[in-house]
């Protein structure tokens, strides 16, 4: 278990638990939070031992209700209160990770939320799930990668609607536009999204880096390239 205020961190049986832990402020993105969320991540990346990533939150009420307005937009002028969030690149660093890392959602899933919820490779939410993107209604944009990752999974209507209409969805909508993977019951939350990690840490690692990299990385080439990468990246398993 680790030493962090307001994030968790533990390994078992080759996972890393990531969880964010403000239950009290609805799991809310703070600076300590974005310090303490990279070290967590950054100590997962480099570890050997872990195999499989698992982000998930303690409470019952929330994943993450989205960032502490107290802290990212009170201080003037706004944007430079924001700026603040970005000293970190806590959103790099999830996407450089090449460990497979699956999402935990349930409760309040809002703003930083759903970006932290979107650098993740798999989603699993319980049925209580509620899915939102509030900036618009604050006079400001996404900038943590919401406007740029949500289109690239649910496409661009449906994320043109959210974005612009701050509409909350449920996660039976999320699942159907395919913001999500699955959706269980909540006690099954954790349990589901364990025996998935536990699937997948029993292949080769290699294999499981090479397949996320040809996934993401050709997602942003031309067919033929990305079917060149892929060959390139099977060769290694190879020799």
């Amino acid at each position: 278990m680790s030493d962090f205020e307001v994030i968790l961190y533990e390994k078992k049986d080759d996972k890393g638990y990531i969880t964010l832990n403000r239950p009290k402020f609805l799991n809310a993105y703070n600076i300590k939070m974005r310090d303490e969320l990279f070290e967590a991540l950054s100590a997962a990346k480099d570890d050997p031992e872990v195999a499989v990533i698992i982000l998930k939150a303690a409470g019952e009420k929330a994943f993450c209700a989205g960032a502490d307005l107290s802290e990212f937009l009170t201080a003037p002028p706004p944007v430079a209160a924001r700026q603040v969030r970005f000293e970190r690149d806590v959103w790099g660093l999830f996407l450089s990770i090449q460990k497979p890392i699956i999402c935990a959602l349930h409760g309040y899933v809002l703003g930083s939320g759903i970006e932290m919820a979107m650098c993740c490779d798999i989603r699993v939410a319980s049925e209580d799930a509620k899915f939102g993107v509030p900036e618009m209604g604050l006079g400001i944009i996404p900038a943590a990668g919401g406007s740029q990752t949500i289109p690239r999974i649910v496409g661009r209507g449906y994320a043109m609607e959210m974005l612009l209409s701050g509409r909350w969805i449920t996660s039976a909508e999320a699942k159907k536009i395919k913001m999500v993977n699955r959706v269980v019951a909540r006690a099954e939350l954790l349990p589901t999204v364990e025996k998935l990690a536990d699937t997948i840490r029993g292949y080769n690692l290699d294999a499981l880096e090479y397949a996320k990299r040809a996934i993401v990385d050709g997602l942003d080439l031309p067919l033929p390239q990305g079917l060149e990468l892929e060959a390139r990246l099977g060769n290694l398993l190879l020799f």
